[in-house]
């Protein structure tokens, strides 16, 4: 059931669920973008810099937020099992953790899931139930699955998963006390809102701008009409970000916590995932690459400026066409 009101986790919250992880999460690189790869951008940043989410086990930050909230669960709700509604991403941090921990899991997925994300799935002991894309949706809204035992985790909207992402900013902080700005893939908010929580607190004066794609951007929309209002979604190769509308839980969150939104187009993001291989050694999937593609676009402009390259997980074919100049 979607519930009434949604907090964002608190400082307290976010520092407990860093101590939570330990042993449980890898604290990730921070490094900074070669400054002639910026090329010549009216008003760029300073410097910009990469948080490698894309290092973590399972190649995503959803690691962090998935695992908070089962080891912040009882363990009584954790024995009849645990399951969640991802793409992909969500679903391998779901599944690690209850391998890791004994527990369970299985995932309601899009039939568009991508094939490496379904095959880490497996391979992690996850069962899926694959659904049409407005079905899996509407798991996301109404927060369940009927016929599904076990606990129900939401990948966006659950305070113990924002808390979870938040740790993204205590590591930020900890190497760069004096960011000014964070780009952060938008996909339901619960990335973007966790960091900027952290940030409110510790670094007030930083801003997190959220970074859409053109074939949905739900945010934007949002923020240009002052409410949610009902968009376009075109499926497309980023499948981490994108959802067909906001979700009514996370808008007052989002309309407090996050600076603004920037869109990318599809080229831009493939333009920045070349950019990351032939530059960084970095493979970015499409979410991931659209935070550098936002700061190659002028966001974010001056100061000191953090990308979060939130996963990596892409299927090669698709990486292939991109490294070839394409547009999957």
């Amino acid at each position: 059931m979607r519930p009434e009101t949604l907090a964002a986790p608190n400082l307290e919250q976010i520092r407990a669920a860093r101590e939570r992880l330990a042993g449980f999460v890898r604290p990730t690189p921070l490094i900074r973008l070669p400054p002639d790869a910026m090329g010549a951008i009216d008003g760029a940043p300073g410097e910009v810099w990469l948080k490698l989410e894309n290092l973590q086990p399972i190649g995503s930050f959803k690691l962090r937020g998935a695992g908070n909230a089962m080891l912040s669960a009882p363990r009584e709700a954790l024995n009849g099992g645990v399951y969640t509604a991802s793409a992909g991403n969500m679903a391998q941090g779901v599944a690690w953790n209850g391998r890791r921990l004994g527990v369970a899991t299985s995932v309601v997925v899009p039939e568009t899931a991508p094939a490496t994300k379904l095959a880490a799935i497996e391979r992690l002991g996850g069962t899926i139930v694959k659904v049409p894309f407005e079905r899996w949706w509407q798991v996301l809204q109404e927060h369940g699955y009927p016929g599904l035992p076990g606990l129900f985790i939401h990948p966006v909207s659950n305070t113990q998963v924002m808390a979870g992402n938040g740790t993204v900013a205590l590591e930020i902080l900890d190497e760069l006390p004096d960011v000014d700005t964070v780009l952060v893939p938008y996909g339901g908010g619960g990335l973007s809102v966790g960091i900027a929580a952290a940030l409110k607190a510790l670094r007030p004066t930083a801003r997190v701008i959220a970074c859409e794609v053109e074939t949905a951007a739900p945010l934007s929309a949002a923020l240009a009409a002052g409410e949610p209002v009902p968009i376009e979604h075109r499926p497309s190769f980023v499948d981490g970000i994108g959802g067909k509308s906001l979700l009514p839980e996370m808008w007052p969150l989002a309309k407090e916590y996050l600076a603004s939104a920037h869109t990318v187009s599809l080229r831009e993001i493939c333009d920045a995932i070349r950019l990351l291989a032939e530059r960084c050694r970095v493979i970015a999937e499409g979410a991931g690459g659209a935070s550098v593609a936002a700061a190659l676009a002028g966001a974010g402009r001056g100061g000191k400026v953090v990308c979060v390259v939130s996963g990596g997980n892409l299927d090669f074919a698709t990486l292939g066409t991109i490294l070839g100049g394409g547009v999957p």
